[in-house]
């Protein structure tokens, strides 16, 4: 009886042992699935707070560089602003440097001292100043024929690049007829765009103001007839050319609208100009066909100016060209 109230003890003692066992198993199985998701938590965690410093500082980044972005256009404003105010400075001096060459006009004609700005119509081109050589060609309406085109094409095509640097030259457009003005900006701009970029070649246009009443020519100089009122109005453009040109250039070379370059022209002529050891010259001549191929000094433009105006209806300019240098170069023996 004894032994068997030890075995039914020792059984249950067997059972609460297992119990416990099995309870505390399953206990250990619970704790490790909630470390096992404790741990996953924390990893999740982790790679949150990783997420977010990346984000974080994709954002510092992109805030970095669009602070960058911003500085450099408020940057580029500021430097366009200010190129342009000194532009607008540059213009307004140059401007003002040719509208003060062409006072002397006033003094010549009345009916431009009402005018506050003498000034031209168009002007193409970036108004190039501190150049050797300013070339005037001077251009009217020929009806069918035209070769502007061809003059250009030879003149520009037979300098060099230094010299083309080193030059403008200027078209002034010395007709009233608005197409034919629109047909030479736009022949210029298409065939000649590189030289009016870089401010090798300019387009003016003279203002139908400038001219005064030329329709009672004076008489020339054996008073058998009158001067064409073509040839008083050619005075008059080349006059206004000249005083356009002025603050350009050291010197000035005198063209016109139908000729053709020699090869190295402008090469021969500089050379011609540094051999000369004496300053003491009133122009030089490159061609005997009337006006064309006249080389003068900038300084001296203005007197020259002065002179054709004094006696522009009584004879045309070539002739009033040689009549100065006898006034200027020659004693009263010589002129005789």
């Amino acid at each position: 009886m004894r032994t068997r109230h030890v075995n039914l003890l020792i059984t249950l003692i067997a059972v609460v042992l297992f119990s416990f066992s099995c309870f505390c198993i399953s206990r250990m199985t619970q704790t490790s699935n909630q470390l096992t998701n404790c741990r996953n938590h924390i990893s999740e965690f982790k790679e949150s707070i990783l997420r977010l410093k990346n984000k974080t500082e994709r954002n510092r980044q992109e805030l970095l560089n669009a602070f960058k972005e911003m500085k450099r256009d408020i940057t580029k404003k500021e430097r366009d602003a200010q190129n342009a105010v000194e532009k607008k400075v540059n213009a307004l001096d140059t401007n003002e440097t040719v509208s003060d060459a062409f006072e002397v006009l006033k003094f010549f004609f009345p009916h431009l001292r009402k005018v506050d700005r003498i000034y031209p119509d168009v002007i193409m081109g970036r108004e190039k100043t501190g150049v050797t050589f300013a070339l005037g060609i001077s251009t009217v309406n020929r009806g069918n024929y035209s070769y502007l085109k061809q003059t250009l094409t030879s003149i520009l095509s037979r300098m060099t690049l230094a010299e083309e640097k080193d030059s403008v030259v200027i078209i002034s457009i010395a007709d009233s007829n608005e197409n034919y003005v629109k047909s030479v900006v736009d022949m210029i701009t298409k065939k000649f765009k590189r030289q009016v970029t870089s401010g090798s070649l300019e387009v003016i246009s003279i203002p139908a103001y400038f001219y005064p009443n030329i329709s009672h020519a004076a008489r020339s100089t054996d008073g058998s007839e009158k001067l064409e009122s073509w040839r008083i109005k050619q005075v008059l453009d080349f006059c206004f050319l000249m005083l356009y040109a002025q603050p350009k250039a050291m010197y000035y070379l005198q063209l016109e609208d139908d000729i053709l370059a020699n090869k190295m022209y402008l090469t021969k002529i500089t050379d011609f100009v540094h051999s000369i050891t004496s300053n003491n010259w009133l122009y030089i001549e490159f061609s005997v066909l009337g006006f064309i191929g006249k080389l003068f000094k900038s300084e001296d433009l203005t007197d020259f100016v002065r002179f054709f105006l004094m006696f522009y209806k009584d004879k045309p300019i070539d002739l009033l060209l040689g009549d100065i240098f006898l006034v200027k170069m020659c004693t009263p023996g010589e002129a005789l």
